[in-house]
């Protein structure tokens, strides 16, 4: 049911990450852009789409655990997550551990 739902569109301030999440919010979902680096562009993204955005390392499992918790007490369970942070991993998956992937 469109509205009821919380997403977190990771690298969700800039670019594709950004337009996703105005679309998520144009159809009543409640939106949180995850970003990893400019606290600026952040704050500019805050003000100019009111989409709150939280700041977390998606390529570090217990930031990312701990991300959602926030988010989760702030809006509630998240529902949608749509994982589109760039972030380049060298080596094939199944050769790599579990704290490289």
């Amino acid at each position: 049911m469109a509205g009821s739902r919380v997403a977190v569109v990771t690298g969700g301030t800039r670019g594709i990450g950004k337009a996703i999440s105005v679309a998520l919010k144009n159809v009543w979902h409640k939106v949180v852009a995850n970003y990893g680096g400019n606290d600026d562009a952040a704050k500019a993204f805050t003000a100019e789409t009111g989409i709150a955005a939280y700041k977390w390392d998606v390529g570090d499992f217990k930031a990312c655990q701990e991300g959602v918790v926030l988010v989760t007490q702030n809006f509630g369970p998240v529902d949608i997550v749509v994982n589109n942070a760039g972030i380049t991993r060298d080596g094939t998956m199944h050769k790599m551990n579990f704290e490289q992937l």
